[in-house]
């Protein structure tokens, strides 16, 4: 087959929509090499780089007015570059699908929607991006042949909000890089301890510090239960993390809190494997790559309940109501008490996220794209 993907992301998003892509990418390309393989991207310039084989081609455009304003190239563009390519599968990896696709190529059209947040929460979003998500998200299940939904709550999603017909959509569950499946040897992690001056004993929250992510909650959770273990959160700033430094400053729990802003990706798997315990509050996710991270660290798991998260988080994890603080406590309490307990949830967490492997992914996908 020759199958294409829009590829911007795999390019220029450092996380999320870009570990997905590229993911995709090297996944299917190690795989599945029998096949060919070009990526669409509107520039390749100063991008994030990742392995791609030799025999993958990357299209660009060529003329100077596609290069100057790529979101034109992306939408209007590539329907013809699509026909041009004779491409057998062309997949949007980002929820969007290039303007009449359908109509101006016989590859068949599958597009990936990881969530709707933007609709379940629209506060979150300005009134022109959840216009413009919308239409972009909903005109691509509309017109594509099959929509990949990164989860059953992902799913049940684009058939409420969208009426998209459920038999169109096809479950094919996300993985996370090889690199957290792998033991960081004691040198790296002694490294990367000193590096940001990490505690013997921490609890961990890894993601953008945002509201959403619901990060102030488990803060609540140690000061209420005067539990003495220090909380790390590592991500990307928002206005969020003052709302949490001044709660620490108000309650004079400073020495309790740590907060690391752009950790490079390679050093995460050294600060997964050494925490005690991985919880993730958040209030929704389309899927919660981070607690397969930890999973595949061997660290027992504390998330929401509800949602997406038994999907992601399987039977080992603990699940409680996002703002039910002194539940919260209790379960950070048990791990940290209980080696038992402890051990039984490292045990089945490991046993349970091996069913996200990226041999396992890349076959999903496969077939998707063989059907």
């Amino acid at each position: 087959m020759k199958i294409g993907f829009d590829a911007k992301r795999a390019f220029y998003n450092k996380s999320g929509l870009g570990n997905y892509s590229r993911s995709t990418i090297e996944q299917l390309t190690k795989f599945y090499p029998s096949h060919n393989y070009l990526l669409f991207t509107p520039s390749t310039e100063n991008a994030v780089k990742f392995k791609i084989p030799d025999k993958v081609s990357i299209i660009e455009p060529k003329l100077f007015l596609s290069k100057a304003f790529k979101s034109y190239w992306r939408t209007f563009r590539l329907s013809k570059k699509i026909h041009e390519h004779k491409l057998d599968v062309y997949h949007g990896l980002s929820g969007e699908l290039p303007h009449k696709a359908h109509k101006k190529s016989i590859a068949k059209l599958i597009v990936t929607i990881h969530d709707l947040i933007f609709l379940r929460y629209p506060e979150l979003y300005n009134s022109v991006d959840r216009k413009i998500y919308y239409q972009k998200a909903k005109y691509a299940c509309e017109i594509a042949d099959t929509v990949i939904a990164i989860s059953e709550q992902t799913k049940s999603d684009i058939v409420n909000f969208f009426g998209i017909d459920e038999k169109k959509i096809d479950v094919v569950y996300q993985g996370c890089h090889p690199n957290f499946q792998k033991e960081v040897d004691t040198n790296t992690k002694i490294e990367v301890a000193r590096k940001y001056n990490l505690p013997e004993n921490y609890l961990l929250n890894v993601g953008t510090i945002e509201k959403r992510k619901n990060s102030l909650s488990i803060l609540k959770a140690v000061n209420e239960a005067d539990i003495d273990t220090v909380l790390i959160i590592a991500g990307s700033k928002t206005d969020y993390q003052e709302e949490i430094i001044k709660y620490a400053s108000e309650n004079n729990i400073e020495n309790k809190l740590l907060i690391i802003n752009d950790i490079p990706f390679s050093d995460l798997p050294a600060i997964y494997q050494q925490a005690d315990i991985f919880i993730y509050p958040s209030l929704f996710e389309g899927f919660g790559i981070p607690i397969i991270e930890a999973l595949y660290s061997g660290v027992p798991v504390i998330t929401t309940k509800g949602g997406v998260f038994s999907e992601t988080g399987g039977f080992s994890s603990i699940y409680v109501e996002p703002e039910n603080i002194e539940k919260l406590s209790d379960s950070i309490l048990k791990i940290l008490e209980d080696q038992d307990v402890r051990r039984k949830m490292i045990d089945e967490g490991l046993e349970y996220v091996q069913k996200f492997n990226e041999d396992k992914i890349a076959s999903n996908l496969m077939n998707v794209y063989l059907k």
